[in-house]
């Protein structure tokens, strides 16, 4: 049981992004938001920083993982999310009729809370 998705950027060649826990509409729009607002750039390094978002968020070890289209679960729940310059434009294999709405804006704070320290520390 979860609430799975996969993001997937063409960008990224046959990469996805898997997510076993807040993979609705809802969660996945406030992940994307964050990158575009604080200027991640696309391919393979947006993707690390995607990752890096969303797992920050999550905390823990295992709700989130990395691998090739192909051995995800790109048919679960909330099915695959198709990304392009941190919007998505497709949507492919969602099991629900119905998105997942509500505390968009608790998300996205939560994102930038969890994200703030890691993303504008100075090395």
């Amino acid at each position: 049981m979860g609430n799975r998705a996969v993001i997937h950027d063409k960008s990224w060649g046959n990469v996805g992004i898997y997510l076993h826990w807040n993979g609705g509409r809802n969660s996945i729009e406030q992940f994307l938001k964050y990158a575009k607002e604080v200027g991640i750039r696309s391919g393979d390094y947006g993707c690390a920083r995607l990752v890096q978002i969303i797992g920050n968020y999550l905390g823990g070890t295992m709700a989130i993982g990395v691998g090739e289209l192909d051995r995800l679960d790109t048919e679960s729940d909330n099915g695959t999310y198709i990304i392009k310059n941190w919007e998505i434009v497709e949507r492919k294999h969602s099991g629900y009729d119905v998105e997942q709405t509500g505390y968009e804006e608790v998300i996205y704070q939560d994102t930038v809370e969890v994200n703030r320290e890691p993303f504008y520390r100075r090395n």
